[in-house]
This record gives C-alpha cells, sequence and structure tokens, in this order.
C-alpha cells in the first residue's frame, strides 16, 4: 500500500491539577513559553506552550500524573484523512467532525496545516541537532 498522507503530532493535551505549577516549569526549565491561553492569564482553564503542550486544569484531579486528555495531529489533508478513518469504525465527537474517538477510548484531534508546515516539520531530524 502507497503511502501518500502525511501528518505530525502537533501537541499533546493533558489534564493537570496545578496548571500555574506546569506553566512554571516548562518556561522555566525548559523555555517553552505561551502560544495561547483559554481565561485569565493569571487563571487560565487552558493553556498551549511553543513546543506543542496543552495544559487543561482541572483542580479536582488527584492521581499521581497528568491525564491525557487528546493527541492534535496536523494534517496535510485533514479531509483524506477524515475519509481514511471512517474504514476503522472510529466515532465522530461532540467538539466537531475533526475529533475522532478510537475505540480504546483515545481522543484525536485532527487540524489542517497550510502551507508546506507537515513537509517541513517531518523534515527535521531531531537526532541530527546534536551531531
Amino acid at each position: 500500500m502507497t503511502q501518500t498522507k502525511k501528518a505530525y503530532l502537533e501537541h499533546v493535551a493533558i489534564f493537570v491539577h496545578d496548571i500555574r505549577w506546569h506553566i512554571r516549569f516548562f518556561e522555566e526549565v525548559l523555555g517553552m513559553t505561551m502560544r495561547e491561553v483559554d481565561g485569565a492569564p493569571e487563571a487560565p482553564r487552558q493553556y498551549w506552550t511553543l513546543g506543542g503542550l496543552q495544559f487543561i486544569a482541572q483542580p479536582g484531579f488527584q492521581g499521581p500524573e497528568g491525564r491525557l486528555a487528546h493527541l492534535g495531529v496536523m494534517c496535510e489533508d485533514v479531509e483524506a484523512a477524515l475519509a481514511a478513518a471512517q474504514a476503522f469504525g472510529v466515532q465522530q465527537m461532540p467538539q466537531g467532525r475533526n475529533w475522532l474517538r478510537l475505540p480504546d477510548g483515545l481522543a484525536v484531534e485532527l487540524l489542517q496545516a497550510s502551507g508546506n508546515a507537515v513537509r517541513e516539520a517531518l523534515a527535521i531530524n531531531p537526532r541530527a541537532a546534536g551531531a
């Protein structure tokens, strides 16, 4: 089978108990600054970093780790991806037709890329950066 579709993981959304702590940690330790915020910056409901993380405040959560909310996947052709997904029996989620619930419960948000964004992202060789 010839693979012509292209995509990359654009963000990972995680439910967290203390969103301010996570924002500070990833900014101060890794330099991952704000790309977008939902709510007041001093008390955000959601926070996206430059670098692909999305934190979703869930103060009532008391588990030992963050919980995966969804994967955001940037697609070269979101319509082709949606059409191909139908053969797998996935379910559309209430957020819209580009949100899919996989059989094991994983939520996937498909996003339409512009221009050559997917090709450029896939051309990055993370192992060659330190060489």
